[in-house]
Formats: structure tokens, sequence, C-alpha cells
């Protein structure tokens, strides 16, 4: 009995990170303007832009930044931009983490999990979860040529 015990201990310990783990790789954003490659960054879940639908402005020059309230961060390209970050791993969720929005160069609160149907369900947000803005992002299999 008490080997038992242990070996399903064991098991459930095993089993857990290759369920967290689950929200790395490669995902679309719902807008389909953005691949976000969410990768592990130490014991926390991170992710940054890979590729971008419009990297470039009109004059063919890399779209920045520019909205961030960080003046000294404004000449940074879109494409590489870190976009979430700091995410810790809940069981079935994965919270305390941030969520940058370069359109509007604000940060907010996020927390994300996998749906039934294999998407990752992305929740940003002012205060509390209930106060924010939810996208469902799908995965794809590679960033489409980078930015």
């Amino acid at each position: 009995m008490r080997r038992t015990l242990v070996a399903l201990a064991l098991g459930l310990i095993v089993a857990s990170p290759a369920y967290a783990a689950d929200v790395f790789g490669l995902w679309k954003t719902e807008n389909q303007n953005a691949i976000v490659e969410v990768s592990p960054c130490g014991d926390s879940a991170c992710g940054k832009i890979v590729w971008l639908a419009e990297p470039n402005r009109a004059d063919g020059s890399a779209k920045l930044d520019q909205n961030n309230p960080d003046a000294a961060l404004q000449s940074r390209p879109i494409c590489g931009l870190p976009m979430i970050g700091d995410f810790t791993n809940e069981g079935d969720e994965w919270t305390g983490g941030f969520i940058y929005d370069p359109e509007s160069g604000d940060t907010y609160k996020s927390k994300m999990r996998l749906t039934s149907e294999g998407n990752l369900y992305v929740r940003g947000y002012v205060g509390i979860p209930l106060l924010g803005k939810s996208q469902v992002w799908t995965s794809v299999a590679d960033n489409q040529g980078g930015c």
C-alpha cells in the first residue's frame, strides 16, 4: 500500500511539469496580427513577439514601440518585443503575469490557460480579472518566417 502511494505521488510530480509546459510554443493572437512565442523563464513563463503581419511602417522601416510610456524603450522594434511574462503555474492556469499591448503602450495583469480545444485563453485586466478583456490564441506550427 505504501509503495503504491509513493508511486502515485511520484507520478503526479513527474506529470505536473509536462502539463504546465503545454502553454509553451507558438501562438497566433486572436486578431491574427502577431505570433507570440511562449517559453519557460526559470520557474515562470514569458513570451515575445516573433512574427507580425505588418512588421514595417509605410516607409519600410521596422515598427517601433513608440507608444511605450518609457521614452527610453520607444526606439525598440516591436518584433522581438517581450509581450508577456512573470506567469507562475497554478495547476491548470498560469497566473500572476503581465501582458503588454504595444498598440497602446499599456501593461496589464494577466492570466492564461489552455482551453479544451487546445487554444490559449489569455486574459488581461486592471485590478481584478473581472475588469478585463480576453483573447483566444491559436497554436501554430512555425513562426511563418519570423520578423
